[in-house]
């Protein structure tokens, strides 16, 4: 394990170069790199597209640092929502992706999307789409050595970047995945969009300069949909997981019930039938009582990784048994 960090530090400090101080446009850069673990690469990148500079986190292959000229398949990890702009670190943070996947021949990127940024160019504001699925992309394709082969999963609001980018980039995810996700954000019509702007008001930002008014804009909402962009999905493969916000089994004793993950329970339901409808390979694990929190998204990435990792056409076993089935 020494050598390899040792080794992979050494290719790392080959590939480094400076930076320049200004982003030209279009083009995202890299103004600070560490190593922060074995296979652990923190990255401070300046956006053209959000004209800010925001963390993205890496965990490399085991071999990246033995093989220099390997193109590598990528998976795309998005956080959800309400992270206080440290979101790309949550998935190393709160669950055991780290070890997990450390025999998992693929490059794992898990980039800031902010705490309201649904994973949007929005009308007015910040171009989270651009910069994850341009410049990023370009950005890991370059000088990371990421490949054309690329999967993406998410949870809550990241389970809603993970389908909604796949259905709006029909071809650049081979499988999605979401846990937990906002699938469906006009379930109930208004009324439920409504409760999806007052979540973002809440964070002081204004809900109508992410894709209008939810009647007035009903198409703008309609393309970043899942559930509306469903067609446009046929030939990834989908994974939905979702509580229903019953306490359950991973919950300590006396947790009360969760409304949201009811709501996005339902989303789950919804989607998934719509999927199925028009004739998406969708897989579900709708295990009822469950509640929003980070033990239940760690077990279904564990559920889902051998499907993304068939997706991208590396092996992967399993470091222990996986849950049952749904």
């Amino acid at each position: 394990m020494l050598r390899k960090a040792l080794v992979l530090l050494l290719t790392l400090l080959s590939l480094t170069v400076t930076p320049p101080a200004v982003a030209a446009p279009g083009r995202a850069v890299v103004l600070e790199e560490r190593l922060v673990g074995d296979r652990m690469l923190e990255l401070l990148v300046r956006s053209p597209a959000l004209g800010a500079d925001v963390g993205v986190r890496l965990l490399l292959p085991e071999d990246y640092g033995s093989n220099p000229g390997k193109r590598w398949p990528t998976l795309y990890l998005l956080h959800g929502c309400c992270s206080a702009a440290e979101g790309h670190v949550e998935w190393t943070t709160y669950s055991d992706v780290e070890d997990y996947t450390e025999d998992l021949d693929a490059l794992i990127v898990m980039p800031e999307a902010g705490d309201v940024g649904f994973y949007s160019d929005w009308l007015s504001g910040p171009a989270w789409e651009t910069f994850h699925l341009t410049e990023l992309r370009r950005l890991l394709e370059h000088r990371y050595r990421s490949g054309h082969v690329r999967t993406v999963a998410g949870l809550s609001m990241g389970g809603f970047g993970a389908l909604s980018y796949a259905g709006r980039h029909p071809g650049m995810f081979r499988a999605a995945a979401s846990y937990s996700g906002v699938v469906h954000t006009t379930l109930g019509g208004e009324p439920g969009a409504r409760g999806l702007m007052e979540l973002i008001a809440g964070f002081g930002e204004d809900p109508l300069k992410l894709w209008g008014d939810p009647v007035e804009q009903a198409r703008i909402w309609a393309a970043h949909n899942p559930y509306d962009l469903a067609r446009r999905l046929r030939g990834t493969a989908v994974f939905i997981a979702s509580g229903n916000g019953e306490p359950g089994p991973l919950d300590p004793p006396g947790t009360a019930a969760d409304p949201l993950e009811e709501v996005l329970g339902a989303e789950a339901v919804a989607t998934a039938d719509r999927l199925r409808e028009v004739g998406v390979s969708v897989t579900t694990c709708l295990y009822g009582p469950g509640t929003h929190t980070w033990p239940y998204w760690e077990r279904e990435l564990h559920r889902s990784l051998p499907m993304l990792a068939k997706a991208m056409g590396v092996p992967f076993t399993p470091p222990e048994p996986l849950p049952p089935a749904c």
